[in-house]
């Protein structure tokens, strides 16, 4: 299971059976000054019979990481200790404009590729699919 967790949506992804595709689930939204969805993310993560979680990690330019890096790996192993799974960590930085790249060639009408949802969504794939190329 991917994470792209943000500060008001979550990306998720799902790989496949036979852990090689990334495919898009639909985006959680955070509700501004409650709690971290990790409640919802589990119940998604147990739907689905998950065996690890990857949660990409919002590192500074620099290498460097921040407090929303640090609060992205609490929500990780939060998540992850939910799960009773490993939790790793992937590196995010410029996922989200890559995404944001492939969502606007893909086709769709412009209302649609301008969700933000869709680019979550696409950069919970990017995500998963990294650390599933490893």
């Amino acid at each position: 299971m991917g994470v792209d967790y943000g500060e008001r949506r979550v990306g998720v992804a799902m790989s496949d059976e036979t852990r090689s595709l990334a495919s898009p689930l639909p985006t959680l939204h955070r509700r501004r000054g409650k709690r971290p969805p990790i409640h919802a993310l589990a119940e998604v993560g147990r739907g689905y019979g998950v065996g690890a979680v990857v949660f990409g990690l919002p590192l500074e330019l620099s290498g460097e990481e921040s407090d929303w890096t640090r609060e992205v790996r609490a929500a990780g192993e939060a998540l992850a200790a939910r799960l009773e799974v490993p939790v790793h960590f992937v590196d995010e930085r410029l996922t989200s404009v890559v995404a944001e790249q492939r969502v606007r060639s893909s086709g769709l009408p412009r209302h649609k590729r301008e969700e933000k949802d869709r680019v979550d969504a696409e950069a919970a794939v990017l995500i998963l699919q990294r650390w599933l190329d490893r």
